[in-house]
């Protein structure tokens, strides 16, 4: 006789993830004029997915080498792999580093090290059950520190009236947080908003967060895509650690190596006692998931430690992000031809993949219904599914909304 009692009877169904549900309701769609700006992986202009060809040249050097092998991985990754990362992000000549302050741990992309870092900090940072994070952000950062255990809150960020930074508010929040709050601080390329603050307005929120001990988790997604420079991409962390700040920066290799699929990623951490903090990471990994996949890894292993394929990398970095660029140039110069009300100029003052367009809700229905357009409610799109081929099409779509939907 069949039980039908379940102890799992009281789960509810959880809705659909957002990007995953837009992709398959865009891959099922039939129309020829379709449109997917909702994804955030880089297409070329025939909007095909790009493999680098940097990484096609280490994929040949890991299929040659013979002595390969797939033994396990060190629970925190492969040395030469994470401390190249963090040499990326905080610079050859990072004072932290030369002083021994720097410990580096690979994990499952930029999620994985965005979940190491919030486990640790759960368990180890006393200060404070509070996070803060930006008002929009990407969605699985709420995700990720309410599952550790803290109260999420948010700061705020977007303006909509000037579709910019929210920047007054953004230092009021952080002085009346309690003193020793973690941030979760976007590096560079904002996601959703491609808004990032000005050097000195870093130099504004760093000396807030310094006065009133707050910590900074910076999480790094989009290093060199953004601005097409390394260095000027992880400006705001570096000027962190030499302020003195203890710090988290969560690092991902997907977007600037195009291994979206292969989530190599790496948690570098800034701290007097990066050894302890490395060791008790290390048990947590280990629990999780004992140790980190290899691939990708692997990839970025030899390309950032070989100086002509380093070379090759920011070439092809500075390809991707230039389409980008171009890309924002053509959609603002289309908007403005056909004077669609309001202003648009802050498509080309955002950076990085995404951009807060400013249409709403039902803007956004309409263009999926009408134009067969898809991307997420807020009006967030991802500049890398426009082409020179649908730039025209989608202005037009997006005139007639603004003109009609309200």
């Amino acid at each position: 006789m069949t039980n039908d009692v379940s102890s799992f009877n009281s789960v509810p169904q959880a809705p659909p993830d957002v990007i995953f549900n837009l992709t398959a309701q865009y891959k099922a769609d039939t129309d020829a004029n379709k449109i997917n700006v909702g994804v955030g992986a880089f297409r070329t202009d025939e909007l095909k997915p790009y493999v680098l060809p940097v990484v096609k040249k280490a994929d040949a050097i890991l299929f040659k080498n013979d002595s390969l092998d797939h033994e396990y991985l060190p629970i925190t990754g492969t040395p030469s792999y994470t401390q190249a990362a963090a040499r990326l992000i905080l610079g050859a000549d990072s004072p932290a580093i030369k002083e021994g302050r720097v410990a580096a741990i690979q994990t499952i992309s930029g999620t994985g090290a965005n979940h190491t870092g919030a486990v640790f900090l759960s368990q180890f940072y006393k200060n404070s059950n509070e996070c803060y994070i930006s008002k929009p952000t990407w969605a699985n950062h709420r995700n990720i520190f309410t599952m550790a255990g803290f109260q999420v809150k948010e700061y705020p960020y977007w303006n909509a009236e000037r579709r910019g930074l929210d920047y007054e508010a953004m230092l009021q929040t952080m002085e009346e947080a309690p003193n020793g709050s973690i941030f979760v601080l976007h590096a560079c390329a904002h996601n959703p908003t491609g808004v990032d603050p000005t050097q000195e307005q870093w130099k504004g929120i760093a000396e807030v967060m310094e006065r009133k001990g707050h910590f900074p988790f910076f999480d790094c997604a989009y290093q060199g895509f953004a601005s097409g420079d390394l260095d000027r991409d992880a400006w705001a962390v570096r000027y962190f650690v030499e302020r003195g700040f203890e710090l988290f920066v969560a690092q991902s290799f997907a977007k600037n190596f195009g291994l979206y699929g292969e989530r190599a990623g790496n948690l570098t951490v800034v701290s007097k006692h990066a050894e302890q903090v490395r060791s008790q990471i290390e048990k947590l990994q280990r629990a999780e998931i004992s140790n980190p996949p290899a691939y990708g890894s692997r990839i970025v292993d030899i390309v950032l430690n070989d100086p002509v394929l380093y070379g090759e990398w920011k070439e092809n970095l500075s390809y991707m992000s230039n389409r980008i660029i171009d890309m924002r140039k053509a959609l603002r110069e289309r908007l403005e031809q056909l004077q669609t009300p309001g202003t648009w100029h802050h498509i080309t003052d955002q950076i990085g993949m995404f951009s807060f367009t400013g249409l709403n809700a039902a803007q956004v229905k309409v263009l999926k219904e009408k134009y067969h357009i898809y991307m997420t409610d807020n009006g967030r799109i991802s500049m890398a599914g426009l082409s020179t081929a649908n730039v025209d099409y989608f202005a037009k779509a997006v005139d007639d909304v603004v003109r009609n939907v309200h």
